[in-house]
């Protein structure tokens, strides 16, 4: 894959994340997603099948390596969830773009997408990202724009608060540094502000 898919440090910890629409996005509340990832971490809105190819895809946007990546943060819980309430328009677009993404998947290398293994599933990723797979069939949206999507997905499910089934055991959190919205004490003192004092941050580790 590329470079800028494979390397989530320099894309997540470089500054575009907090820029832009994305962090913003971040912040918006999901009440109905919170209260649903709370409840149950069951499949709300993907099939089975559906729900092992977003998460494979996950897997390999933001991969494991030395950390965790996607698929340990549970990146594709907060994604079901999200399409099963605040982001439910969208859940119209995902399930023809899956079935899409397999149909390419079977044509190229005649097993599903998680099947295929890390390097055919990023050849195939590139193809998508560059609006370049001619067996993408006729779908909701574009190869390169429910690659967008997805992507966006996985990076908020990965970086949001865990209340919403993503983020598990503030791993996305830990890798950037962010300490939390509040600290174990329910706020920042004088002398943490001014950096005189750490910061503790709502795993229990300074920070």
């Amino acid at each position: 894959m590329t470079k800028e898919m494979i390397s989530r440090r320099r894309f997540i910890e470089g500054g575009v994340v907090y820029g832009g629409a994305l962090w913003w996005t971040l912040n918006l509340p999901r009440p109905r997603a919170a209260a649903a990832a709370q409840e149950t971490e069951k499949r709300s809105t993907f099939s089975e099948a559906e729900w092992k190819t977003v998460e494979a895809v996950c897997g390999r946007i933001i991969p494991l390596d030395a950390d965790p990546g996607a698929v340990e943060a549970g990146c594709v819980n907060f994604i079901d969830k999200a399409l099963a309430n605040e982001d439910a328009a969208l859940a119209p677009v995902y399930s023809p773009c899956l079935a899409a993404l397999e149909a390419v998947s079977q044509r190229r290398y005649k097993k599903p997408f998680p099947a295929i293994g890390p390097a055919s599933q990023d050849a195939l990723l590139m193809t998508l990202q560059d609006g370049q797979a001619p067996e993408w069939q006729e779908a909701s949206m574009s190869a390169s724009a429910f690659f967008e999507t997805l992507r966006a997905h996985t990076l908020i499910g990965f970086l949001a608060d865990p209340r919403h089934g993503g983020n598990r055991d503030f791993i996305g959190w830990k890798l950037v540094g962010y300490p939390g919205p509040r600290h174990h004490a329910g706020g920042y003192t004088p002398e943490q502000m001014n950096g005189t004092a750490p910061i503790v941050a709502v795993w229990g580790k300074e920070v």
